[in-house]
């Protein structure tokens, strides 16, 4: 499998194809720090992520990306076939896990704590300190 980085995703791979993908109404669903698979019903010769920082695609095999929540926010995925025709134009939504966790408000810090089964500071990417500085400074 191969990961791709910061910057506009693109990625040749002579994959192309429609998608079968778990999804609800808004578009591809995915908690942040973790994975969803995204099975194509043909290959795909190009994939673009609109923005790196809230998901990355990894390549499973011609017909299968794996899409990782990286930042908490909504960015897009897109995939066209060796012709350039959309395989895969979807909303990506990256949410954080609500379930077992605890938000703690100390006048403008805000500390998530992961509570599976004991209270603990949960891991925070970039983005979501980036996001909640923003927060803090409206």
């Amino acid at each position: 499998m191969r990961t791709f980085g910061r910057g506009a995703l693109f990625l040749a791979f002579g994959l192309a194809a429609s998608a079968t993908v778990a999804r609800a109404d808004g578009g591809i669903n995915v908690v942040m720090n973790q994975a969803k698979i995204i099975k194509l019903a043909r290959p795909a010769d190009t994939v673009v992520i609109g923005n790196p920082e809230i998901a990355d695609a990894a390549i499973q095999d011609a017909r299968t990306i794996v899409l990782t929540g990286k930042g908490f926010g909504v960015t897009n995925i897109v995939a066209l076939d060796t012709e350039g025709r959309p395989i895969v134009d979807e909303q990506v939504v990256v949410s954080r896990q609500t379930v077992d966790s605890v938000r703690v408000y100390r006048r403008s810090d805000v500390q998530t704590l992961s509570c599976t089964p004991y209270c603990e500071g949960a891991y925070k990417t970039d983005a979501e300190r980036t996001s909640e500085a923003e927060m803090n400074s409206r």
